[in-house]
């Protein structure tokens, strides 16, 4: 039988031979696979481009036993990858919680073990521009600062020595129920994504389908947006990086310090993507932009000394001349933000 092959396979193909580095030739690759359309889509396009790129696929299926048929399902998901011979590894969350963040913080640090085990150098997931989309939104609502806007990447560091990709960025996720049906793949969906106590399923549901009767093609466009963002913000690293040097105080301030004068001369645009660039760089990335020109208020010209409490544990601490962090009485010392969402 002839290959499967359609305008989305075609696209995909040429999107990835553009980029070489995002699903490199030969590659062993995990698949994070739910069952949905998304997911299922994303193992059905790579299935069949993998006689063009050599890859070597593995399945991984995160069971959270937050809804009645999730075993069943997992049983019928590990059935059909084996007729597909597609090897596939299914985990059970031994202690499940009904918070979105927690659950995608077991997912991905299962992910990255499965991946050890399997040696796979990148996982690769179904999210797409709408997913993208939603993200955008989300963080706007939120008062996020342009990192948070810009993220749902095509690929980032999972570990040191793990990548993760999103190649279905490409498409919406009207586009992926086309792929779906037109390859015949199964579907086992997932009832919590119609729960309308989650925020991204309200948006997905009530605020999406207005913007596209409005504008057809928002999706896509919004996702474009944020891959924009994503580019501007890669192109001012370096600058950025230069400027934030030039801040660091002596020696003799407190470790990792900046010279509050020297921020406080600079243009407010400049002063709040420093200060939120030299946090990130301290491992505080959730702090919104709402929050930075709140501080950078604080320690305007001719305020004086202050502090204020940025999460549990971590103050941020000024006087007149220097900014730093500190540890509270009873806090962790900072560590590294949990990975982006979703």
């Amino acid at each position: 039988m002839a290959p499967r092959w359609s305008r989305h396979h075609l696209r995909l193909h040429r999107w990835l031979l553009q980029r070489p580095a995002l699903l490199p030739d030969g590659a062993s690759l995990l698949l994070a696979v739910s069952g949905g359309q998304d997911s299922m889509a994303l193992v059905g396009l790579l299935q069949d481009l993998q006689r063009l790129h050599h890859w070597r696929l593995h399945l991984w299926h995160g069971n959270h036993q937050l809804r009645a048929n999730a075993s069943d399902q997992a049983s019928e998901l590990a059935h059909w990858a084996a007729q597909q011979d597609l090897p596939v590894e299914i985990e059970v969350w031994s202690e499940p919680e009904p918070a979105e963040a927690a659950a995608r913080a077991w997912r991905y640090a299962a992910l990255a073990a499965a991946a050890s085990r399997c040696g796979a150098s990148h996982v690769v997931t179904g999210h797409t521009a709408s997913d993208r989309a939603e993200t955008l939104l989300l963080q706007l609502a939120r008062g996020s600062h342009r990192r948070g806007l810009a993220s749902l990447r095509p690929q980032r560091p999972l570990t040191a020595e793990l990548t993760l990709v999103r190649p279905l960025l490409l498409f919406t996720r009207a586009e992926t129920g086309q792929v779906h049906r037109q390859l015949g793949l199964p579907l086992w969906p997932d009832a919590s994504n119609e729960d309308p106590r989650y925020s991204r399923n309200r948006l997905r549901q009530e605020v999406l389908p207005v913007l596209e009767q409005l504008h057809p093609g928002a999706s896509r466009r919004i996702s474009g947006v944020a891959e924009r963002l994503a580019e501007e913000q890669d192109s001012q690293q370096e600058l950025v990086e230069l400027a934030l040097t030039g801040l660091l105080a002596e020696p003799a301030a407190p470790a990792g310090a900046l010279r509050r004068r020297e921020l406080a001369a600079l243009q407010p645009a400049n002063q709040r993507q420093l200060l939120q660039h030299w946090l990130g760089h301290q491992g505080m990335r959730s702090i919104t932009a709402e929050q930075i020109d709140e501080l950078l208020g604080r320690m305007a010209h001719g305020r004086g000394p202050g502090s204020s409490d940025l999460r549990a544990g971590i103050r941020l601490q000024w006087d007149r001349q220097h900014l730093w962090l500190q540890q509270s009485s009873a806090g962790p010392t900072p560590q590294a933000e949990p990975p982006e969402s979703p």
